[in-house]
């Protein structure tokens, strides 16, 4: 199958955007930083420096979309357990950015990917069985 232009592409990505509620563009935002994140983990291992620079930054920005997205006043102490989540994630994977150090990208794919299902959760509730 030869590939799809670019436009095809965008096309396809701001349907999948635009089709999508509040909840499920917040569970695409943590799939894109897990995405993201794993892309920087493997950069780390196999001493890709440009490839780790551009994953590190692509997940840094999208833990920055997803902090500047809540709503601290309306959301209560799940908002604020959340803006400290992410301002925690974006120290330790800046050391990591820094350092080298693979541990930390490790920490934030086992928290963000708890939080992702929890989010998935409530994205997509269960069906109710007909009676």
């Amino acid at each position: 199958m030869p590939p799809m232009p670019a436009r095809a592409v965008a096309a396809y990505q701001e349907v999948q955007v635009t089709s999508r509620s509040p909840l499920e563009l917040v569970v695409m935002l943590y799939d894109g930083a897990l995405v993201a994140l794993e892309q920087a983990r493997a950069a780390l291992a196999a001493g890709d420096l440009v490839a780790k620079r551009d994953a590190m930054s692509r997940s840094l920005a999208i833990l920055g979309q997803l902090q500047g997205s809540l709503n601290l006043d309306a959301g209560g102490d799940v908002a604020a357990r959340l803006d400290g989540l992410y301002t925690y994630l974006t120290a330790r994977l800046t050391t990591a950015n820094m350092t080298g150090d693979p541990a930390p990208v490790a920490e934030a794919i086992r928290l963000l990917s708890v939080v992702r299902e929890g989010w998935t959760g409530i994205a997509s509730p269960p069906l109710k069985a007909a009676v």
